[in-house]
């Protein structure tokens, strides 16, 4: 008897979440005369195990960035990777929540969990985000230069690619240039150009922020000490974006059948992973974001889906790689003690305090964001 009680707990809680989740989702995609009554119907049509594959898969996405995070900040001190992965999976889910003003929140609750100093793990946080900046810029121009011919035996239409070569070629010369950059500050150390940009520092504005970027650049190189450290950072991100790839290979797959004048391949979801990439660092009026409008570009152009199908496995790709964070991630959150207000003054706390080149300090972390001290300087 206690076991189908807990069974039905379970299922209650699992349909409560799901619920919240329509709910915030339905506020956050507006596109066009979509209606849910369209995407439900586009749903039922799909090969469902290959979507709850993917759920799966993207949390084990979150384990491999967890386990990368692990390595980089080490030298921050010991931590454990379940406390990483939790605040791993309630940050995004607070990304999810709060929209870009929650990105800060994920590194604050990582300091949180791990009792690590909070501007060090911003300095993590800066690599993190150049380390996934280059390997989205990586998909793309392998997907542009070296699957060519492969898109074009699977049915895609190749004369965006054909147009976009040379924007592969500049991605792969901007990549050189970022790993010749990277090893230039590692060697030399960008300490020296930080002290010759204190003035920007104090001034604010722009110069403020961009003498910010640069200290937290310097400060998340340090994780990089040696060989090892470098290898297993690659590793990791190939491994990451390499399921996230597979996990959009499946769910174009689960769509398959309206995918009527292309075949879906695996280079062809890198492509689309990486156009939805270049869409999502956009925040346009009215859309909720530029990943499911980048996705819908790239599903009706390149692989020549009608519109409305188009527009369900979009919001498909969002829900699965993005919002499921919140069925974990939430919960998670309640168990903490932290409330969507608290995660909104935390992040509030965190941009005033940026602006004076400081951090909200780890005390304030801990209490979620209650208290008014000034912060840790960056």
């Amino acid at each position: 008897m206690r076991g189908f009680l807990r069974k039905l707990l379970l299922a209650a809680l699992a349909l409560g979440a799901l619920a919240a989740l329509a709910y915030l989702s339905r506020r956050k995609i507006h596109l066009g005369d979509f209606t849910w009554s369209r995407f439900i119907h586009a749903v039922g049509q799909a090969n469902v195990r290959l979507l709850l594959l993917s759920v799966i898969a993207v949390y084990g996405a979150y384990a491999l960035r967890s386990l990368r995070w692990q390595r980089l900040s080490r030298y921050l001190g010991s931590t454990g990777f379940g406390d990483v992965y939790k605040a791993t999976v309630m940050g995004f889910a607070a990304i999810f929540i709060l929209g870009r003003a929650g990105e800060p929140v994920r590194p604050l609750l990582l300091a949180r969990k791990s009792h690590q100093p909070v501007p060090g793990i911003f300095g993590v946080w800066v690599l993190e985000r150049i380390i996934d900046f280059g390997a989205a810029g990586l998909l793309a121009a392998l997907s542009l230069l070296v699957f060519e011919e492969k898109l074009a035996d699977a049915g895609l239409n190749t004369d965006w690619v054909e147009n976009a070569h040379a924007g592969g070629w500049l991605l792969l010369g901007a990549l050189a240039a970022g790993v010749v950059l990277m090893v230039y500050f590692r060697l030399h150390g960008a300490g020296v150009l930080e002290r010759r940009l204190d003035y920007w520092h104090r001034a604010g504005g722009v110069k403020g922020w961009l003498a910010k970027i640069i200290a937290g650049f310097s400060e998340g190189l340090q994780a990089i000490r040696g060989p090892s450290d470098l290898l297993l950072a690659v590793v990791y991100t190939c491994a990451h974006w390499g399921l996230v790839a597979l996990i959009y290979f499946w769910i174009a797959r689960a769509f398959a059948s309206d995918f009527v004048q292309s075949d879906v391949t695996f280079p062809g979801a890198m492509l689309l992973l990486a156009v939805t990439l270049v869409g999502s660092v956009l925040q346009l009026p009215g859309v909720g974001g530029g990943a499911q409008v980048a996705s819908i570009i790239a599903l009706t152009t390149i692989f020549e889906v009608e519109q409305e199908p188009a527009a369900a496995i979009a919001i498909v790709l969002w829900l699965i790689t993005f919002a499921a964070a919140t069925l974990v991630g939430v919960p998670l959150l309640i168990h903490e003690g932290l409330s969507m207000g608290e995660l909104r003054n935390l992040a509030r706390a965190e941009r005033a305090a940026e602006q004076t080149g400081k951090h909200v300090s780890l005390t304030r972390v801990a209490k979620g964001g209650s208290q008014r001290e000034s912060g840790e300087r960056g």
